[in-house]
């Protein structure tokens, strides 16, 4: 996932397999982290309990952060939004222990 360009990709065995998709990273105050992590887990109804927000199809990778639906327009708390459709798709295709890696 690329922040400066607000573009996501899913990749198989180093192949794109999906995307570029656009996406909503964190804003200045609650930046998106850089670096690379491992899906820890999925939750396909989920509720922030911190902003009191829907998180559908949510796939977490670092504490609190996730790649899930949301608006593509405003920037998030430190998650990628992505698209309903897209969400779906990366909630189909990642798994837990799969590689997330984020760049500036």
């Amino acid at each position: 996932m690329s922040l400066s360009q607000r573009l996501a990709w899913l990749l198989e065995d180093g192949k794109v397999v999906e995307g570029p998709v656009p996406t909503m990273p964190g804003g200045p105050a609650d930046p998106t982290p850089v670096g690379t992590w491992r899906v820890d887990r999925k939750n396909k109804v989920y509720r922030s309990r911190q902003y009191d927000m829907p998180m559908p199809n949510s796939v977490f990778f670092y504490p609190g952060i996730a790649f899930h639906e949301g608006s593509l327009t405003e920037y998030s708390h430190g998650c990628l939004h992505l698209s309903k459709e897209d969400s779906e798709r990366f909630y189909a295709a990642l798994q837990r222990g799969d590689e997330v890696q984020i760049v500036a």
